[in-house]
């Protein structure tokens, strides 16, 4: 049997007339930048988390780009992050100016530790960004906590964590303010690029949606800043608008999954994922330790069982980054070469989950 990592023509079946019907209308129209359907999907985007702003952009790398833009962020400047972590993070950092400074993650979470940011802090230190990676979120408490002491804002990067929870509160409701991404794996996924910044500071909000259109502001050919181009179209809006409609369900279904696998996987010899007493994890990603990582993923490639590493290489470690200022990272550095992420996606089938759990129980016995 062969058990796809994710299955996105599933996830488009399983949506299809509704897909269909709103894509049709966007074509139909017309209207294709920024029309009814991105200032409806900001709206219903912005109730479903609880907060007062979405700005919707053309990806989640420009979402925190234009944050960092919009907050001043950038030469001579530096933002503390992960360097356990898609590399769009730091990346989005580098495109603004800024430095990026990198620390170690919690073993547990895999996102930031709180008490490695005193080490690395300084008075260049603008902006603080917690990942909350894999669809579990960072310790929130101890990150404000530490920025509100020294008036730093904090950037959420929200692009696994659509809808996790912390202490009863969304992801990206928390900070300054909160980058999302509607790449077409993420759990709100669209049928190609987007993102958008959340946050409860309408003028930031208001500055971010010039930046993303030229800078113009609400009067047309007038520009208020040296802006740039990052606008989500009417056809990714219209689609995402099906699909948040649809999210709390599918996060269930993703959460059912991660219990099934705990359960099969119990006396598998394999960390599993850590859920903390504060968070509510979305399984964006389901993400196990072996320190027989790569003889494992053969033997389940070869069941045709496909799993994949998120991430084999950290930051500090990518040539495109030698010599970037970073703590020291003995957990990062460690896990990357343990951790493994199964196939984990809504439409995935209890017969595939059984094959995926029996592959990995031969592999234990074999072992």
């Amino acid at each position: 049997m062969d058990v796809p990592y994710v299955d996105l023509a599933a996830g488009y079946q399983s949506l299809k007339p509704e897909l269909d019907e709103a894509v049709s209308r966007v074509l139909s129209s017309g209207a294709y930048v920024l029309g009814e359907n991105v200032h409806a999907f900001e709206q219903e985007f912005a109730d479903w988390l609880g907060i007062e702003e979405v700005v919707s952009v053309g990806s989640g790398t420009d979402a925190i780009y234009l944050v960092l833009k919009a907050l001043e962020i950038g030469a001579g400047d530096e933002v503390v992050t992960v360097s356990h972590t898609a590399v769009n993070t730091v990346l989005a950092i580098s495109k603004a100016g800024a430095t990026p400074v990198l620390v170690d993650i919690d073993p547990e979470t895999f996102c930031l530790d709180p008490n490695a940011l005193a080490e690395v802090t300084s008075d260049r230190t603008r902006a603080i960004m917690p990942v909350h990676l894999y669809g579990h979120p960072a310790d929130m408490d101890a990150i404000m906590d530490f920025a509100g002491k020294r008036g730093l804002p904090v950037i959420e990067d929200c692009a696994q964590a659509h809808g996790a929870g912390y202490r009863g509160k969304k992801v990206g409701t928390i900070g300054t303010a909160g980058c999302f991404s509607f790449y077409p794996t993420k759990n709100l996924g669209a049928c190609g690029d987007g993102g958008a910044v959340s946050s409860n500071n309408p003028a930031l909000a208001s500055k971010i949606r010039s930046l993303r259109n030229c800078g113009q502001g609400e009067e047309r050919y007038h520009n208020l800043y040296k802006g740039d181009v990052s606008r989500l179209d009417e056809l990714q809006a219209a689609i995402l608008r099906v699909k948040l409609k649809a999210l709390d369900g599918f996060t269930e279904k993703r959460r059912n999954v991660a219990g099934y696998y705990r359960d099969a996987l119990a006396d598998s010899g394999l960390v599993l994922p850590a859920e903390s007493e504060a968070a509510r994890h979305v399984y964006h990603l389901y993400v196990v330790r072996s320190i027989e990582r790569d003889r494992l993923c053969q033997h389940l490639a070869s069941a045709g069982v496909r799993a994949l590493v998120h991430y084999p290489v950290p930051v500090h470690m990518q040539p495109a980054y030698a010599g970037v200022t970073s703590g020291q990272q003995p957990v990062t550095e460690k896990i990357v070469r343990e951790i493994l992420s199964l196939p984990i996606f809504p439409e995935i089938t209890e017969p595939q989950l059984q094959h995926v759990a029996e592959t990995l129980g031969s592999f234990k016995r074999e072992g």
